[in-house]
């Protein structure tokens, strides 16, 4: 049956039906099993006028409660500018998306470049793209880079102390790439085991690179010293997947030795929005950068000498061959490069150090009430921590996390029956804090 909003004739579908070399529609469905199947019509209400329908959204948008957020793992609810909503809601900014005609995208390009700069300084990288769609598609391109920049090498080696939504999507793309993605244990105090690392350094020599966290995935900031050094030795790269405002205020992946850090920038002011748009990072040395992803803008002269912007790298399958591409999974992320640069912008140095020392004072504050009560203690007292912990509870982190909606509080992160990993930023009041506090103990 044709619907009437497909443009599309009987004669149009039995021709591309023939091209595809079946008979009907449903052949198309063969390999979806028979119980999945819809069989019946969709349940639609009936039509609505525009008032009804808004009246229907609102009802519905009312249903959603609004919660003071303590989870973290990898997102976190950070304060947000007014004026860049302002900015990026401005057509000129809204409606721009890939710079498919650089010379005429002037507007984009400098934005995209003044993004760049900024994430090189972030993390004393020399090199910065800007086409990453989150931090764990940009952390598994960040493992193809090691093996494509270090030919016959096809091992890599993660820490298990990685954001696990990063791993499953590392292990996704390594399957598919023919990677050997090992995974290094984590010690008894949540972070990776150097004994370990080095133990598996000296037993392959096909390993092209070693992913590290920073912090990792219980919120703990790891000692990385001389990672980088060991690495380097058995001829690998080393790679950091980091918390991006973190690195205002910890060593930098230059500073530690990395060759590649990528991550996602949620951090830098992007609200927390159901699981997105975000924008991932992925910055490198510059001998890495023909192995980079994506895209690069530079910086260059006109005819007059003015300064002008041009894509000094595209190498992605919208531009070049597929099979020549170095990934087929880039997007210009034009909307949360902006956002995020305008959010550095306002923040500045000190304003980010400013937001990472709130946070923590929060965290410690939340964890010195906990411990305090006797009935909560820190899984990872030894391990320094920078706005995020680990908890063992005596009440259920159920029942925990259960009382928190009723009071319009999300506590946090469910790890085990007992433990609960607690976020703090810069929003939260005291009163706020208390409340959890006394959710976790009472």
């Amino acid at each position: 049956m044709i619907h009437p909003y497909f443009p599309h004739t009987n004669e149009d579908l039995q021709y591309m039906l023939a091209r595809c070399g079946v008979d009907r529609l449903e052949d198309l469905y063969a390999d979806v099993p028979e119980q999945l199947l819809l069989k019946k019509d969709y349940d639609l209400p009936s039509q609505m006028s525009e008032e009804e329908l808004r009246q229907y959204f609102d009802k519905m948008f009312n249903n959603n409660k609004k919660l003071k957020c303590f989870a973290g793992g990898g997102y976190y609810n950070h304060y947000t500018p007014s004026v860049i909503p302002y900015i990026t809601s401005r057509s000129e900014f809204l409606t721009a998306y890939t710079p498919y005609q650089p010379e005429i995208s002037q507007g984009t390009l400098q934005y995209i470049f003044e993004y760049q700069t900024m994430m090189s300084r972030l993390t004393g990288l020399d090199v910065s793209n800007a086409s990453m769609y989150d931090g764990a598609t940009a952390t598994a391109e960040a493992m193809m880079m090691t093996v494509a920049a270090t030919r016959k090498r096809n091992r890599v080696l993660v820490s298990s102390t990685v954001l696990p939504q990063v791993l499953a999507v590392m292990h996704t793309y390594a399957r598919y790439h023919g990677i050997v993605l090992e995974e290094i244990p984590a010690t008894s105090e949540g972070v990776t085991s150097k004994p370990d690392l080095m133990r598996m350094l000296e037993q392959y020599n096909d390993i092209a690179g070693v992913v590290m966290p920073q912090p990792n995935r219980f919120g703990i900031v790891e000692n990385l010293d001389g990672v980088a050094e060991a690495v380097h030795k058995s001829k690998a790269l080393f790679v950091m997947t980091c918390i991006a405002t973190a690195l205002s205020v910890l060593k930098t992946p230059a500073e530690l030795g990395a060759d590649i850090a990528a991550g996602d920038g949620q951090s830098l002011g992007i609200p927390l929005n159901y699981g997105g748009p975000y924008i991932g990072f992925l910055c490198c040395t510059q001998a890495l950068i023909r192995k980079m992803p994506g895209r690069v803008v530079g910086e260059t002269t006109d005819a007059n000498s003015k300064r002008v912007f041009v894509l000094t790298l595209q190498a992605r399958e919208q531009h070049i061959r597929r099979e020549k591409a170095t990934s087929n999974i880039c997007s210009n992320q034009g909307l949360m490069s902006l956002f995020v640069t305008v959010y550095m912008s306002l923040m500045g140095a000190d304003g980010l150090e400013e937001v990472n020392r709130i946070s923590a004072a929060n965290a410690r504050y939340i964890a010195q009430k906990l411990t305090e009560s006797g009935k909560a203690r820190l899984k990872y007292e030894n391990s320094p921590y920078l706005n995020e912990f680990v908890v063992v509870t005596d009440k259920p982190v159920d029942s925990i996390i259960n009382d928190g909606i009723e009071n319009n509080i999300l506590c946090g992160i469910k790890l085990a029956d007992n433990e609960l990993m607690i976020a703090a930023t810069e929003v939260l009041s005291i009163e706020d804090m208390d409340k959890l506090v006394n959710i976790i103990v009472s």
